[in-house]
């Protein structure tokens, strides 16, 4: 017997899709903000010449980035519960995300820091910048600037990587779609179409860094 795909339940639930392509695209520019201040802080630590700093840095980055992000997630919602410190679905996602994408972030701009050339920070001494305007004009920037791409790729992970909280029930697209599939029992007009709203999610955010990367790196490759 086949299957005649009813693409009438899409249209039907148009609103609840919206909202959970909203919720997805929140959660994820809310961890990747969170993210990328760790991933600096991070970076810093790895910079910094300090033992112990460097040695914090470096256990945080191979905690996170070396065992499952599921698992993770996991230890954060219920893990933090079973000895009292109780948060929601949406905090402990943020969380899990935030300091997930810090890990990552931290060895890509790490390597963004090492390379820029001791002379330029030299030349900024030179001029008279304080320690603050040679870090942020001659190392920080620059350093963005170089890893700009990979940063961005790493953007569109964590954006992807948020369909995985709906695991515990954080209300987002991915979770929308499971609710609406044991609603309705049309898996595969509701997955496919939860697979476009990714695609073009992914789409709008690279077009989006594609327009910053002309405005404020247009000396380095187009991301792709």
């Amino acid at each position: 017997m086949g299957y005649t795909p009813n693409y009438s339940v899409i249209f039907n639930n148009l609103g609840f899709f919206i909202q959970g392509a909203i919720a997805t695209l929140q959660l994820a520019m809310t961890s990747i903000a969170l993210g990328l201040v760790l991933g600096i802080l991070g970076a810093l630590g790895r910079t910094s010449g300090n033992r112990i700093l460097n040695g914090i840095a470096v256990a945080y980055v191979e905690f996170f980035r070396n065992t499952p992000f599921l698992i993770q997630l996991f230890f954060f919602y219920f893990g933090f519960s079973s000895v009292g410190l109780r948060m929601s679905a949406w905090q402990a996602a943020v969380l899990a995300l935030a300091i997930n994408f810090g890990a990552y972030s931290t060895e890509i701009v790490r390597a963004g820091i090492e390379g820029i050339g001791k002379g330029q920070v030299e030349a900024g001494m030179a001029l008279g910048l304080k320690k603050m305007q040679i870090f942020r004009r001659i190392i920080l920037v620059p350093a963005l600037g170089n890893i700009y791409p990979s940063l961005v790729s790493q953007i569109v992970i964590a954006i992807l990587f948020t369909s995985v909280v709906s695991q515990i029930s954080a209300e987002e697209l991915t979770f929308v779609g499971s609710y609406l599939q044991s609603r309705t029992f049309r898996s595969f007009e509701i997955y496919f179409f939860i697979s476009l709203l990714y695609l073009a999610m992914v789409w709008i955010v690279k077009l989006a860094a594609y327009l910053v990367q002309r405005r404020f790196f247009g000396f380095m490759r187009y991301v792709r």
